[in-house]
Parts: structure tokens; C-alpha cells; sequence
């Protein structure tokens, strides 16, 4: 049969067998027509065009006495088929997302924030493909290229159709693994994730140094796993700028589960924190034999092998002195200089001579046989490091090679210096030009580097070398086990080791590759490897000196400028060897076409270093497809599998080898260790390559990589372990780590050891297939473990770039690691990201990795993050140091200008969530006299109020305004108050009698005027001050209820004036009482942008009153009528005003002066804002009750004169003073650092015996520790500081003071414990020791009042409950509000707070909820009485709780983890909104810290928490709105979160 010309029959009988194959294959249904025309097409072009082209499939199979069932590994079939493939596939990919729309929403970020590098900044075209392995995974985009096998079976198992690749799905039965179950409450997965831009189908198309991104890496992302439902109404939403919109397009992208829903209930009793998935029946399992360690062919003995290395050098130095040893480039890629090896030879010995005689004095030389230096030497100057190596091999004195240090700053460079001081190196060697560009002190000595030892620096350059004498001649003993030289290595974590290699080692393994790759005497070996390290050292350095190779050295820097010079160099020299890497493989490529008369012809090895890299298969195939026109024959490509600890473990060889073999793996069978042919989903395969055979004289086996070094069975992946005299001895000075790495005993699977050798790890995974031949997959240091299953690092690499990176990283510098958070791993990738590349490209890229990974690899990322171009820390040859990039992650220095965060996909082992049990009053609940369940009920009381002996006394003190009048003629000169400026001084003070006469002025004016009536209301609007408190009797002088109100700021009346018009509003008010600045403020234009000024009720200005006398003051005629209105914004938003009575405001005056022992002799220091809650009555009422003097200290006065307050308790010597929060925050920041100058003013608070923080809620341990702790200096005494807790229904239930008599102190000192927080969410109280995990420590709020009793009760039973249970707090007492005055119509609201009864135990007494949690503890300590003492402690509000996963959160406990995350986050605030948990954070740093902080608080919460932040806001310093007592108004952050008016600086949402 003839096609084109072409007769069937004239063909080769190999092709004539596969187009009977590929026939076979139409025949039974296993190829489509398409697919068969166009492999059939492929067979035969080469004799249509008269060309020839390499076309072969091997199939093998394991030998059926190895495994129980039969394993094909398959060839891929030519590069060129699978790239019609790819492109066909890739575009009808493109094709079924064309149309889709980006359902989640981009963050928001402004504009002004973050500044691309300048492209003048970025390197040249080599810094992506420079790196030099070490770090665990190279960032490089020419290392990381991957073949479209990598994930397309394109195999005859497979089709080849565009169609049926394009649309390979995964079904839940088949190929995808099981995940662990998700909680059933969180509706939250990642979103149908954008569609893809249009690839370029002509890789011209593309810039240069990218061009085999396109080409050589597509991935085919057709279709979303099934579970994920195409576009619905809900999704394809426009992105807008609203944060309000974005939040709605993220929960309708969160609807539909993803994974599998977690059995809802939680155990109390069940201590578990993670869920732990259930093994799968499903997963694959090993079922191979046991296997047999692999030996190699025995070493052979050749009769001129030398005793030792230094034995060669010397016998080429004398017998061959003009033979070229090595070739050195300069910059263009010309010869620089060609060394000798005479010249090699004469200068080692010279420099030995000079390293052992005179670097010292005559009788003491610094350096010995034996001692260790460093050898610093750049990759441009080949030639002075082999005469600086080999002169220490003569010397015997061990050289370390390592780089040459750039800056102070370099990556790694403190792990440099740990290597040098673990091998005790205290000289080091290098060149005087090297030496002039380190860098140096201002002085001109050499920097101390970074954790380096201290170092003395030895030029090697001839001119300063000694010549030898004639009789001194070095010594060369026979090779033994004394360490020749010392290799670096870097470890997965950073760290830097030293691997030494005996000189045994050292010449044996040059005896193997010599065998191995049969070098022979004279041959030309082009290096382009780094010289000092690794397969360049072993080969470019010693071997050839071994067997007289002439060495071309091509420095980083000239493949910089001329990707082709090493090609240009064999051609010109007609080498015979070649070493690469996969990158120079590339480069080639890709200009190649600037020079087209080379010849490959002369090469018979191209030795391809990182050819065990299972990426490096499609850039062999690439390179051999273009340069097999020049010359290059298929077989000379020989990949080969090193690690420093092993040194070479095998390599591919010709002649005589079997042709080189592929297998096609699944990536579910390699993430779970098993090997298993890919015949299903073209997606998840992955093809590798052979590296060859074991090496010559060496045995090998595989052994699990975890635990026990256990031998795998025949299709198990596991770790190569090595045993032959050529490898590395130890890691010097590290004899612990030595031992697990080289000295390790394989044992079978009863544990028995197979034997009494020592085997080296390797660090490489793989296994061996028929034949004897060796597969790598990858590496120890690129292993992520992830929910059990292990995949590579690289692999996940190259499935990114595969993700059409063109528009967006920069040079391919992509890299990935794992982080440990919520005990699991999470991946972490980072990529530079292109100057020019925009937010939407960026972010499309991103959601588009995101797929590719899972599709492919079945694994969620935790986190993808791209930085500016050129900022990623690099390793010595440009590549992306990994673990130095992972530390700046962890700490938050790494600055990125993209993040997308998916802890809702990839975090898979939350806890369960917990099903609340029906409420209900159980057995339980029995109550026996004062016992619930069998425990104490949790009640407390303060000491009686007691009678009052004086019945004048009582009816003086009904009403405050009789007792003022009382005061005014009794005492009329007693100072009853002194308000303070900024610079201290008294401004204003008030005697009794001034009072009553201001007092008295105010009523007259009110009640002249018309229109208001006794019993109305009046507002009384001015700022802290002794006018405040006039007024306030002024109003119950004449009748009438006074409402306090802070006054607008007139900085910012748009925010502040709107709330006093609402509760003027409110409260009804007939009249407003203020100053005459304030008047005009609230006339003011600017008042009128904000509120309606026409309707203001009548405003009086109370500066210039006539001197008028009211004619009668008003009495009350009863004491259970209002005094006043309480009114207060609420944590939670809400503005509530709480009716006082006469008699309320007596009990509180009352119980406050016997806990505080208030007389008229005593003195206080306020600074509290005076508007409401227990701040209001210090201010204004307690003084004219107990007639003590109040110090007044507006704390907005603090802002100008931090140390006002504390100077004001120095200079007056106060006692007992009362502040907020906010005043103690302001001084522990604002003067933490100044004690000393504040001393040395002579400022002292040994007088201070109870400093009182008046707030509404849980007590801030940590702020009144710090504050203690920083004023100890001046005299303050550590049990001073103590809390007061009030709350809406009962303004004071706790204060705690200090008391004494003449004995010192009595009273217990507040109690602190530490409660399990697990427990708290689960309204539990455990107590735990101080360090426990997860504890959180909480301190009493205060000693309850006089007259108060407290009861812990369940808010939804009722009942009440048992000692150190958390419950509601409940309080009972004569000075409770009346009741709620804002609330209208909510007769049931106003009976369930104020009014309330147990439904249980004690069904008579009236109890108000303060709608606090909290627990009382009956501590040993004992109070005044000598009864034991019944601690309160406070937890946190019950509105303000979060209600997430079924348990309950306080935020307060979240903020606090959150502003530990990091430096730079000032304060923070949470909040839920429709099950998400919304984090908002201030930043105090640079803008450019902003994106740092998404993920560290991401993984603080889920750490400590156990929760998945939703949304993260940064913001700037002073959003979070704080009311006047220090408390975060959570509810108004979150109403300005979703109407958009944060002005964010970065909105991150967390998929």
C-alpha cells in the first residue's frame, strides 16, 4: 500500500509493526480515527520529506517472578505529535471558558499603595533559570519546564484527539482521592474559577527568553471537576469597587459545599481537636514482593590509576606539562586563558608550600594537616580555584568551597556561616580581585558577615605565593579515610551542612565515572555546572585531572550574554563530553537560530545534571528535536540522578545500554507512594525518565522515607539509599545528624536488618524499574506532606508555570513550599510578578493555578502570593532561595503585591462543629438548699448597705440636692472640686456654697423660660468640666430631668453631631443647656451639612446667667421618681438610655462611699469621660454625697500632656484614683520609654494605693499588668491596679480598692485564674494551670459593692447555676436602673432586663440580666469579715459573642491572637456577617506591610481559634471606632465595612 508517494512495504520493519499496531488499536475501539490518521501521519512524514527522524516506542514489562500483575512502562511517543495535541486541547479549553465570567471577587486594594519595581531594576534574561538546586526547588524557568506528558497520557493507551483531551473529566469513583470530610455548616468552596486568557497557538508570537512556556508547558484546564457547577444567575457578577457587592459575590461563590459534610455532633467530653479522616478503602496500596538490592557491575582495577588524586595531578604536571587542562571564558564567551597542567601542577605546590610555611611565624604556622579553609572564589575565575583546590589536596588541608558573600544581607548567609563554624574554619583562600569587591567597613576591613566566624583572608595570586625550595617536595600519602574536602549542602529547612568526602571517596568516585562514562586520556569536557559543587566539581574538576581531560569552564555569566556559547564551544573544540542542566537545554534552544553552522556530531555524552528531575523530560526531547539536524545523536543524552550525600547514584551509558525507557505514572498512585500506570485521566500522569544504571562498584536499595528505613516493594515509591566507597563520609561536626543519614541499616518488614553494611541516603525518591533501571521523582527536600498524601514541589511548580505564566510572572521564578499550620501542611506558592502585568491578568492567573493544582494534583494551596519582580531572595546563581522566601512568609517581610488566600479548600481537619441540645430545665438541675447538680450556686453579695444612725442624715440625704444644700450652709468654703488643664493647673473649682449658687442660676433660668415644664427632659451639652456638673443640679433644682450628652467635635461634626441629635431625639428633650461656643457650633453652616439646625428645641446659654435665685427648688415627692438619663452607645451599636431614681443614685452614692471610704478629708484624681455609666457618677455626684474633693483631668487633656494624669496623683499625692481604658492605653504607650526622665522630674506614685479602671466589660489583664509593670520605677505598687465592672442595667455591680489600717492592707488582693478557651466556646468553665495550652488568663472584676447581690444563671433556662459554671451574670440591688427609656411599646423586653425571675430555686426576687458572661469562684483568700472571699469574673458580653461553627467566640479573645500576628497591626476588630468572620486590622507600619498580614492572620486564627477568616480588611490607624470608655464599637466598623466608607488599603478574601 502506497500514501504520498510512500510504499508501505519499502518501509524499516519497525515502522511497518507500529502502523500494524496503531491499526490494532483503531480495531478494538482504543485510538479514535483522528487520533490514528494523525500518529500514522507522524510515522510516515519522515520518508515523505526524506528526512530522518527519530520515532520509538518501547514497551516494557516487570518480569512476572517480580510482581503478581503486569506493569507496561510506555515511551512517549515525538515531542512534536504531543504538541499538536496540547495546542488542540488547549484551545478548545479556551473555547469552553470563553465565555465564563470571574465569580470571585478581586481584592480591593488602593491604588496609591503599591509601586511596581522599575524594569530598569529587574536582571538580565538569566536570572530565571540560574539556580543551582539547592534550595529544594529552583525558581527558574528553564528548569522548570515540564513535557505536556506530564499530565497528558499521550502513550497508545491514550487518545490523541484534541476532543477527548480537551474534555477528560475525573469521577469521584475513579481518580480522585477521597478528601477529608469539610463541617457541614461552612457553605464555603472555591469559586468557578475564571476562564483563561487566549493562549498564543505560535510560540513566535511570544518574547524570547519565554517562548518555551507556551510551547513546552501547556496544561490542559478544560473542564472543572464535575462537583463544581457551570455559571449560574448567581455567578458572572460584574466586579464593582463596593466592599458590600464583592462580600455578596464571595457567599454566592461559597454556596455549594465542596467537600464531603463532617458528622454534626460534638461530645463535650470529647477531647479530640482535629478531624481526623477516615482511611479509604480505595487508596492504593503497594502489592509487589519485597525488593532486592540493586548492585552495579564491579569497579574495575586499571593498572594506571593512581594511589591517589594529587598522584595524577603530579604525574600529568611533569609528563604533560603543555596539555591543556583548562579553558576559561571572559565575558563574551571567548578564551580568557588556558591553564596547564604544568601550571596547574607548579602553582598548586607553591601555594601549598606558602599555606603551610608562611602563613605564621617560624615556630607556630597558623594552618596544619588537617585544619579546614575556606575556599571563596567567583564562577568567572575557574582557574584560581582548581590551583586553590588542588593546592590544599597537596597541602592536606581540607578546602571548603562556598560563594562569595554579595552584602551583609545575602540569603543564607548566616547559614554559610554556621557551615563554617561546624567545621571550624577560621582561614579562607581567595582571589585579589575577589577580595577588592567584598564589601568592607568605612575602616577598609573586610565586613563581618551575618553569623560568620571570624575570618583571615589569604590572597592566592601567584605574585604573592612562595616559591618552594628545591629538597621540599609535598606529601602524598596512598588515598585513605582522611577528609579530603568538604561540600555544602543546604537542607529543606535552610540549614547548611557540610558533607565530607574522604580521599578514598574522592578517588574512588572519579574511578567510577570514569568507568561509567569511559573517559579516556585527552578528551575535551565542556562545564557549563558551578565548578564548586556537585556534578561540576566531580567531573570538571576532579575526574578530568584523573585522566588528563582538557575542561572548557563556561561561567553563569557568559551563558548571561550568549545562551549559545556552550554549544559554540563544542562545536569549535570538538568536545566530546558535555555537562548541563535542563536551563542550558533551553537556552540553546531558544537562540539557536542566531548561528546555524554547528555541529553536535563530536558529542558522545551530554551529560544532563539534573536529569533526575521528572520535568527534565520534555527539555531532553526538545533539545535533541532541534539539534538532532546538527549532529546530535539520539543516545548521547545521558540524565543522571547525585545528592552530596550519595555523590552520583546512577547515569545513563552508551554504548551497550537498552534505549532509554519512559513511564507515564499517575499522579494519585505517587501522591500516596505507589506506582501505578496513568490509563485514565491524561490530566494527573506524570512522565519520568531513566537516569541509567547503579553506579560501578556500588549497591542500591529503596527504603520507606519515613521512620524506620524499611525496604519498599517493587511498585512502592521510596528514598534511594547507596552503599559504595564513593560517597560522603558525614556531615563534619554534625555526628548526631550523621548517623540517621549515613550509616543506615535497611530492615525487611519483620524490622530484622538485611545485612551489616551502612547505606547512604540519598535524599532522592524513586524506585526501579525493569531492567535494573533507575526512575527519580523527585526529592526529600521538595516533599510536601499533605493530609498524609506527598507531592513535589517541583511537580507543583511546573504545573504553574504551565498556567500560560507570559502575562504575569516575571521569568518564570515561581516558588513553593509548605507551611505547618492547624496541624497539616499548607502550600505555599510565590511568584514575581512581571512589571507591566495587570491586576486583572494577575488575578486571573492566580484562580486559574488554583484549578490547574486541583485538578491535577487533588491538593488544595493554602496560599498564592506574588511579589514585585526581583525581590525574592536568591541563591548564589540567581535561582529563588526557598526556605529564606519561607521565613520571610512566616514573619511577614516578604511584601507581596497579590495574595489570594483558600483555607475554606485546603484546611479539610476542622473540628466538628457542635449541635446545641434542646434547652429545657433537666434532672440536672435539681436544686437541694444551695446546691445545683451537686455543686454551690454560683452567688455572691457584698456587704451590707447597713443603717444610717443619723435620721437627719437620711432625710439630708434622700435627694443629692438636699444634700448639696446641706453641704452649701454646713460647710460652704470645702472644696468639692478642681478642674485641671493640660499643664495641671487648676482652671476652675467649686466650693459647696459656689456650686449651690451656680446651681441655683440655672434653675432660674429654666424655669423663666416658657415651654418647660417639671418632668421634661433636658440635655446638657458641654465639655468635662465643673459647668457639666452645675448644670446637672441646676436641672434637678428646678424640676427637671437632665440627659448628659458628649458634644460634637467641631473637627468632625459629620460623624459626631448626627448621635447627639438622635438622643436628643430620643430622649424628647425640651431644652438644651450648653456654652456659648457650642451654641454656635450647633447654628453653625457646618452643623447644618449634617442635621437639620431649624428644629434644634430651645438652647440656653449658661456662661453669663443673671445672679438670680430660683423661687423654690424642687423636692421629688417620692425618691422612686427619675433623676436622670443614662444614655450610652453599646459595643454592639445600639444607643440606650436607662432610667436612674432618686433612690438609685443615693444607694450607688452610698455603697461607693463604704468600699471606697469617701469622706470629706479625702481626695480622688478622675479621668474618665463624665457622660454616663459609673464615669458620670464619679464625676458629678459622688463628691456632693460623701463631700470628698474631686480632682477633675479631662482625658482629652492627655492627648497634649501625656503625663498630666500621672503628674496630677504625684503632685497632689493622691490615694484612689479612677480612669478609663483608653487613659491607662495612651500612658503605657505614650510613656512606657520615658520613666527615667519622668523620674528625674521628680514625679512619684508610691502614694497611690488604688488605681481603678472603670469599664463595662472583661477586665484587660495584659494592659493593667504592662501598666504596673512600667510604673514599678516610679513608686507604683503592684497590687494598686484594680477594675471596676458596671454594665447598662446596674452602673456599678463590682469596684475594688485597696484598703488599710493600721495594720497595712486588708482585703483580698484581685484573684487571677486561667480557663481552657476550648471550653469557654463551649460555655463551659475549665480551669486550667498558668502555660497550659490554649488557656486564657481572666482577673477578677472587682469586689462587688455593698448592697449588691450577683447570681450566675443559664440565659436560656434560667436556672441557676453551680460554682465555676459560665452563665449570665444577674445582679440585684437598690441602685438597678428603673428601666430601659429609649424602648417604646417592649413592655416584655423591659420586664425580661430589669424585671426578671429564676425559674427555679429562688422564684421571688427581682433580678436584672446585665447581659454579661461570666463564672464566681469561691477562692482560700478571705475578706474583711474573714469569710472567704466569692470572686466575679467577667468573660464578655452576650450580644458581642460570635456564634461560628456552633460554638461561641469572644471577639476580644480573636483581636488579641490577631494583634500578636505581627509588628505592625495596631488594633483589631471582628465581626460575623452571614457566617463569615470578617477581620479588621489596623495598620501602623508601611503600606507595603499591608498584604504581609493577610496570611499571618489567617493562620493565627485557624491556630489558636480554629476558625477560617472570611474576609481580611487593613486599614488605617484610627478606623476602628473606640467610645470614650476604650471599648471597640464593633457594630458601627461593620456598618461602614459593608456601605464601603472604610477606605481600605487592602480587602483580602479568603476563598
Amino acid at each position: 500500500m502506497a500514501e504520498r508517494g510512500v510504499e508501505v512495504s519499502a518501509l524499516p520493519a519497525e515502522v511497518r509493526e507500529q502502523l500494524a499496531e496503531l491499526d490494532l488499536e483503531l480495531s478494538e475501539g482504543d485510538i479514535t480515527q483522528k487520533g490514528y490518521e494523525k500518529k500514522r501521519a507522524k510515522l510516515l512524514a519522515p520518508y515523505i520529506i526524506q528526512a530522518q527522524n527519530r520515532n520509538l516506542l518501547a514497551v516494557y514489562c516487570f518480569d512476572a517472578n517480580c510482581l503478581s500483575f503486569s506493569f507496561p512502562f510506555f515511551l512517549s511517543l515525538s515531542l512534536s505529535l504531543s504538541l499538536d495535541i496540547h495546542t488542540e486541547a488547549v484551545q478548545a479549553a479556551l473555547a469552553k471558558h470563553k465565555e465564563e465570567k470571574m465569580a470571585l471577587p478581586m481584592p480591593t486594594k488602593r491604588r496609591s499603595t503599591y509601586v511596581q519595581s522599575p524594569i530598569d531594576n529587574c536582571t538580565p534574561p538569566d536570572s530565571s533559570s540560574s539556580s543551582d538546586d539547592e534550595g529544594g526547588v529552583s525558581g527558574e524557568s528553564g528548569e522548570q519546564q515540564q513535557s505536556p506528558d506530564s499530565w497528558m497520557n499521550s502513550s497508545i493507551h491514550g487518545s490523541s484527539t484534541s476532543s477527548s483531551s480537551a474534555s477528560s473529566t475525573m469521577s469521584h469513583g475513579e481518580s480522585r482521592p477521597p478528601q477529608a470530610p469539610q463541617p457541614q455548616s461552612q457553605q464555603q468552596l472555591p469559586p468557578q474559577y475564571p476562564p483563561p486568557p487566549h493562549s498564543h497557538s505560535q510560540p513566535s508570537a511570544l518574547p524570547e527568553w519565554c517562548a518555551c512556556l507556551c510551547i513546552y508547558m501547556c496544561v490542559c484546564l478544560s473542564v472543572s471537576p464535575p462537583h463544581l457547577p457551570g455559571p449560574g444567575p448567581g455567578l458572572g457578577v460584574p466586579v464593582s469597587s463596593r466592599v458590600s457587592t464583592k462580600i455578596q459575590q464571595l457567599l454566592n461563590t461559597l454556596k455549594r459545599p465542596k467537600r464531603p459534610p463532617l458528622s454534626e455532633f460534638f461530645m463535650d467530653d470529647q477531647e479530640e481537636i482535629v478531624e481526623v479522616p477516615r482511611p479509604d478503602p480505595n487508596t492504593p496500596k503497594p502489592e509487589g514482593r519485597q525488593i532486592i538490592p540493586v548492585k552495579g557491575e564491579p569497579l574495575g582495577v586499571v593498572s594506571n590509576w593512581p594511589p591517589a588524586l594529587q598522584a595524577a595531578l603530579t604525574r600529568w604536571g611533569a609528563t604533560q606539562g603543555k596539555s591543556p587542562a583548562l579553558t576559561a571564558l571572559d565575558i563574551t564567551g571567548k578564551p580568557l586563558y588556558t591553564l596547564t597542567y604544568g601550571k596547574l601542577w607548579s602553582r598548586s605546590v607553591k601555594l601549598a608550600y606558602t599555606l603551610l610555611n608562611k602563613l605564621g611565624t617560624k615556630n607556630e604556622q597558623i594552618l596544619k594537616p588537617g585544619d579546614r579553609v575556606a575556599l571563596v572564589y567567583p564562577n568567572s575565575d575557574p582557574g584560581m580555584f582548581w590551583v586553590a583546590f588542588y593546592g590544599c589536596l597537596l597541602a592536606e588541608v581540607i578546602p571548603v568551597p562556598i560563594e562569595v558573600p554579595l552584602s551583609r544581607k545575602d540569603a543564607g548567609s548566616s547559614q554559610i556561616g554556621f557551615l563554617l563554624g561546624s567545621c571550624g574554619v577560621s582561614l579562607a583562600l581567595t582571589s585579589e580581585i575577589c577580595l577588592k569587591g567584598l564589601p568592607k567597613t568605612p575602616t577598609g576591613e573586610i565586613l563581618q558577615f551575618k553569623g560568620w566566624p571570624r575570618l583571615k583572608w589569604v590572597i592566592t595570586d601567584s605574585k604573592y605565593l612562595t616559591k618552594p625550595s628545591k629538597d621540599w617536595q609535598p606529601h602524598i600519602p596512598t588515598a585513605n579515610t582522611d577528609t579530603a574536602y568538604i561540600e555544602y549542602k543546604a537542607s529543606k529547612e535552610g540549614t547548611v551542612m557540610g558533607v565530607a568526602v574522604s580521599k578514598v571517596a574522592m578517588l574512588t568516585h572519579c574511578q567510577a565515572l570514569t568507568q561509567a562514562c569511559n573517559y579516556c586520556e585527552g578528551e575535551t569536557l565542556v562545564n557549563v555546572l558551578d565548578f564548586k559543587k556537585d556534578m561540576g566539581l566531580w567531573h570538571g574538576v576532579l575526574t578530568s585531572v584523573m585522566n588528563r581531560i582538557h575542561t572548557i569552564s563556561v561561567p553563569y555569566a557568559v551563558m548571561k550574554a550568549c545562551p549559545l556559547s556552550w554549544v559554540q564551544r563544542v562545536h569549535i573544540h570538538k568536545a566530546r563530553i558535555a555537562l548541563v542542566k535542563c536551563r542550558d537545554l533551553h537556552w540553546a534552544m531558544m537562540a539557536h537560530r542566531e548561528q546555524r553552522d554547528i555541529s553536535l556530531a563530536s558529542l558522545r555524552m551530554l551529560i544532563v545534571a539534573d536529569g533526575a528531575n521528572p520535568w527534565s523530560v520534555s527539555s531532553c526531547d526538545a533539545f535533541l528535536n532541534v539539534f538532532q539536524a546538527h549532529g546530535l545523536k539520539p543516545e548521547v543524552i545521558c540524565p543522571c540522578a547525585t545528592s552530596p550525600e550519595a555523590m552520583t547514584v546512577a547515569i545513563r551509558r552508551f554504548p551497550g545500554a537498552p534505549l532509554p525507557a519512559r513511564a507515564i505514572l499517575s499522579m494519585t498512585g505517587l501522591s500516596h507512594g505507589v506506582i501505578r500506570v496513568n490509563t485514565e485521566d491524561k490530566n494527573s500522569a506524570l512522565t519520568v525518565q531513566d537516569v541509567g544504571h547503579v553506579m560501578p562498584g556500588a549497591l542500591m536499595c529503596i527504603v520507606k522515607p519515613d521512620g524506620p528505613p524499611m525496604l519498599c516493594k517493587t511498585d512502592e515509591i521510596g528514598e534511594i539509599v547507596v552503599n559504595s566507597r564513593a560517597g560522603g563520609t558525614m556531615y563534619y561536626g554534625l555526628s548526631g545528624v550523621t548517623k540517621n543519614t549515613f550509616e543506615v541499616i535497611p530492615v525487611n518488614a519483620s524490622g530484622a536488618p538485611i545485612g551489616e553494611i551502612p547505606f547512604v541516603r540519598s535524599g532522592l525518591l524513586g524506585f526501579v524499574g525493569p531492567g535494573s533501571l533507575i526512575f527519580v521523582v523527585g526529592k526529600n527536600e521538595g516533599l510536601l506532606t499533605v493530609s498524609g498524601r506527598r507531592h513535589n514541589a517541583d511537580d507543583l511548580v511546573a504545573t504553574a508555570l504551565a498556567v500560560e505564566p507570559v502575562k504575569t510572572v516575571y521569568r518564570g521564578r515561581i516558588a513553593v513550599f509548605s507551611v505547618t499550620v492547624f496541624y497539616d501542611e499548607r502550600i505555599v506558592i510565590v511568584a514575581e510578578q512581571r512589571p507591566d502585568a495587570s491586576e486583572e491578568d494577575s488575578f486571573q492567573w492566580m484562580s486559574r493555578v488554583l484549578q490547574a493544582i486541583d485538578s491535577i494534583h487533588q491538593v488544595g494551596l493554602y496560599c498564592l502570593a506574588l511579589v514585585p519582580a526581583n525581590t525574592l531572595p536568591k541563591t548564589p546563581l540567581g535561582g529563588i532561595h526557598i526556605s529564606e522566601t519561607k521565613q520571610l512568609f512566616l514573619e511577614g517581610s516578604l511584601h507581596p503585591c497579590n495574595i489570594l488566600m483558600c483555607p475554606h479548600t485546603c484546611v479539610t481537619n476542622m473540628p466538628k462543629p457542635r449541635q446545641k441540645q434542646p434547652v429545657g430545665v433537666g434532672p440536672a438541675s435539681i436544686m437541694v438548699g444551695n446546691l445545683v447538680a451537686g455543686k454551690r450556686i454560683a452567688q455572691a453579695a457584698g456587704r451590707d448597705l447597713g443603717m444610717i444612725e443619723d435620721q437627719d442624715l437620711v432625710r439630708k440625704h434622700q435627694f443629692l440636692t438636699e444634700a448639696l444644700q446641706w453641704r452649701a450652709q454646713t460647710d460652704p468654703d470645702h472644696v468639692l472640686y478642681v478642674l485641671l488643664n493640660a499643664k495641671g493647673v487648676a482652671v476652675c473649682t467649686a466650693t459647696c456654697v459656689q456650686l449651690h449658687k451656680r446651681a441655683e442660676k440655672i434653675a432660674a433660668a429654666l424655669m423663666e423660660r416658657s415651654g418647660i415644664n417639671t418632668g421634661e427632659n433636658v440635655v446638657l451639652l458641654y465639655p468635662p468640666g465643673i459647668d457639666l456638673i452645675a448644670a446637672f443640679y441646676g436641672c434637678l433644682y428646678a424640676g427637671c430631668i437632665p440627659v448628659t450628652v458628649r458634644p460634637p467635635h467641631p473637627q468632625n461634626l459629620s460623624a459626631t453631631l448626627p448621635t447627639v441629635r438622635m438622643i436628643i431625639d430620643v430622649s424628647k428633650a425640651a431644652c438644651i443647656l450648653t456654652t456659648q461656643v457650642l451654641m454656635k457650633i450647633l447654628r453653625s453652616k457646618e452643623a447644618a451639612a449634617s442635621v437639620n439646625i431649624k428644629t434644634w428645641p430651645i438652647i440656653i446659654d449658661t456662661d453669663d446667667l443673671p445672679r438670680k435665685r430660683p423661687p423654690s427648688i424642687y423636692k421629688p415627692p417620692s425618691a422612686e421618681m427619675i433623676a436622670y438619663l443614662d444614655f450610652s452607645v453599646s459595643t454592639t451599636g445600639m444607643l440606650t438610655g436607662v432610667k436612674i431614681s432618686h433612690a438609685a443614685v443615693s444607694a450607688l452614692c452610698r455603697s461607693i462611699k463604704l468600699q471606697c471610704e469617701l469622706y470629706s478629708s479625702r481626695q480622688i484624681a478622675i479621668c474618665l469621660d463624665p457622660y454616663c455609666g459609673l464615669g458620670f457618677v464619679l464625676w458629678c455626684l459622688a463628691s456632693v454625697y460623701s463631700g470628698h474633693q474631686s480632682i477633675l483631668i479631662p482625658p482629652l487633656e492627655l492627648e497634649s500632656s501625656l503625663s498630666l494624669w500621672l503628674s496630677t496623683l504625684s503632685q497632689y499625692r493622691i490615694r484612689d484614683t479612677f480612669c478609663s481604658y483608653s487613659v491607662m492605653e495612651l500612658c503605657t504607650k505614650g510613656l512606657g520609654g520615658q520613666t527615667e526622665i519622668l523620674k528625674t522630674r521628680g514625679l512619684n506614685l508610691s502614694c497611690v494605693r488604688s488605681c481603678v479602671v472603670v469599664a463595662e466589660e472583661r477586665p484587660r489583664l495584659a494592659l493593667t499588668q504592662s501598666f504596673s509593670k512600667l510604673f514599678k520605677d516610679l513608686g507604683l505598687s503592684s497590687r494598686a491596679v484594680s477594675t471596676a465592672f458596671g454594665s447598662r442595667v446596674n452602673l456599678a455591680i463590682c469596684l475594688q480598692v485597696v484598703k488599710q489600717d493600721q495594720t497595712g492592707t486588708t482585703g483580698p488582693d484581685p484573684s487571677t485564674v486561667f480557663v481552657d478557651m476550648k471550653s469557654l466556646r463551649h460555655d463551659r468553665v475549665r480551669l486550667v494551670e498558668r502555660g497550659a495550652p490554649q488557656s486564657l488568663p481572666l482577673m477578677e472584676s472587682g469586689t462587688i459593692l455593698p448592697g449588691v447581690r450577683v447570681i450566675i444563671v443559664n440565659p436560656e433556662t434560667r436556672g441557676p447555676l453551680g460554682d465555676s459554671h459560665l452563665g449570665e451574670i444577674w445582679v440585684n440591688s437598690p441602685h438597678t436602673a428603673t428601666g430601659y427609656y429609649t424602648i417604646y411599646g417592649e413592655e416584655s423586653l423591659q420586664a425580661d432586663h430589669f424585671n426578671t425571675k429564676l425559674s427555679f430555686g429562688d422564684p421571688q426576687t427581682l433580678w436584672a440580666r446585665t447581659g454579661y458572661l461570666g463564672f464566681i469562684k469561691r477562692t482560700e483568700l478571705t475578706d474583711s469579715s474573714g469569710d472567704r472571699h466569692d470572686a466575679l469574673f467577667v468573660v464578655g458580653s452576650l450580644d458581642e459573642t460570635l456564634e461560628l461553627r456552633g460554638l461561641r467566640y469572644h471577639p476580644i479573645d480573636i483581636e488579641t491572637s490577631v494583634c500578636r500576628a505581627h509588628r505592625s497591626i495596631g488594633e483589631s476588630a471582628v465581626f460575623t456577617w452571614t457566617n463569615l468572620l470578617v477581620v479588621v486590622s489596623e495598620l501602623c507600619g508601611s503600606e507595603q506591610d499591608a498584604l504581609d498580614l493577610v496570611p499571618l492572620i489567617t493562620n493565627v486564627v485557624l491556630e489558636e481559634h480554629h476558625l477560617i477568616v472570611g474576609v481580611v480588611v487593613i486599614v488605617d490607624p484610627g478606623v476602628i471606632p473606640i467610645n470614650s470608655r476604650g471599648e471597640k464599637q464593633r457594630m458601627h466598623l461593620r456598618d461602614s465595612f459593608l456601605a464601603d466608607q472604610l477606605d481600605p488599603i487592602y480587602v483580602a478574601y479568603n476563598m
